[in-house]
């Protein structure tokens, strides 16, 4: 008989449960939404906050943390409630960064949620036209025949930019130089002013000048070739298969938000990248809209997390 009454609490106590969290998804969001973002660029979050203002009748709020390669973002989100009323969003550079800094306080799989990947793209290996070159059998050639006197711009030490240069060196056994700036714009500035030779930049970046005739790319990162630029063969078009590296941008929550707050996020945001407006500034920026679920989401980042700790054992960069 008191095994019955047990079972019988347990199972009203666990509808109760559930019924709570349908009522808060239901709510949700009860006040202004914060989506911190790190280095990247904000126009995505901005375009998505928008659209989700009209819809939920709250405001969308993009609040920029850019110190710290993205750690400060992450911690600054960590720290929050897990209600769903704040987010990050995510990019390459975590994955990155767990592996950089591995003593790092916050850990994306271990204290956030993933909600959804919206965007996908590709980095342009970018040459000033100066220097010669229209392939990379070419600029092998030229940095084989010039030592140590070719140089790379990135974005910094440590981010995607600079471990995209090591992995070209490291796939090619040429000896170029790494110059690192605080931003991708003056890396970009400083190559198309001829201050260097060589770049790895997002397409977001490099379509304009690549199309301008100021920069002249060579490959693609991706394993397909860029919906934006279909001309410009990829790496393993190029001679190096298995040379990848694929830019993303995604949203994740604290750990412990509900399940049912997060499936709310996740299908407003899809069916968001799904708007004709949407896709056609996507599409013009060289990114390829996603929309997947959570667990999908998951599985991705895993996967990414695990290139990143190959391409830095095989590299051996490392980071102050």
């Amino acid at each position: 008989m008191i095994s019955l009454v047990r079972i019988v609490l347990g199972t009203l106590l666990a509808f109760l449960f559930l019924g709570s969290l349908t009522g808060l998804a239901q709510n949700f969001p009860v006040k202004p939404v914060r989506v911190v973002i790190g280095p990247g660029s904000d126009v995505l979050p901005r375009l998505i906050g928008q659209k989700l203002t009209g819809i939920w009748n709250q405001q969308v709020l993009v609040d920029p943390h850019p110190g710290g390669g993205g750690m400060i973002a992450l911690d600054n989100v960590a720290k929050a409630a897990a209600d769903g009323q704040t987010w990050l969003i995510s990019t390459i550079s975590n994955s990155i960064n767990a592996i950089l800094y591995p003593n790092q306080p916050n850990s994306l799989i271990r204290d956030f949620e993933p909600v959804t990947l919206m965007t996908t793209g590709a980095f342009f290996f970018l040459v000033n036209p100066a220097l010669g070159g229209k392939s990379i059998a070419d600029l092998v050639q030229i940095a084989r025949a010039r030592p140590g006197q070719l140089n790379f711009s990135t974005s910094g030490n440590g981010t995607s930019t600079h471990l995209a240069g090591e992995m070209f060196k490291y796939a090619t056994g040429v000896n170029i130089v790494h110059v690192p700036y605080k931003t991708a714009d003056a890396a970009v500035t400083d190559l198309i002013s001829g201050q260097v030779h060589l770049s790895f930049q997002f397409a977001p970046f490099a379509i304009t000048h690549v199309r301008n005739g100021r920069l002249r790319a060579v490959a693609v990162t991706t394993p397909q070739r860029a919906t934006i630029a279909p001309e410009i063969p990829t790496f393993s078009e190029s001679g190096y298969p298995g040379f990848e590296m694929v830019a993303w941008t995604g949203v994740h929550v604290p750990a412990g938000t509900s399940g049912a707050v997060i499936e709310k996020i996740n299908r407003a945001i899809v069916s968001i990248l799904k708007l004709p407006d949407i896709l056609e500034r996507l599409s013009s920026a060289g990114l390829e809209p996603v929309g997947n679920t959570s667990e999908e989401f998951r599985a991705f980042v895993r996967r990414d997390i695990m290139h990143w700790t190959k391409v830095v054992e095989q590299t051996g960069i490392k980071v102050d």
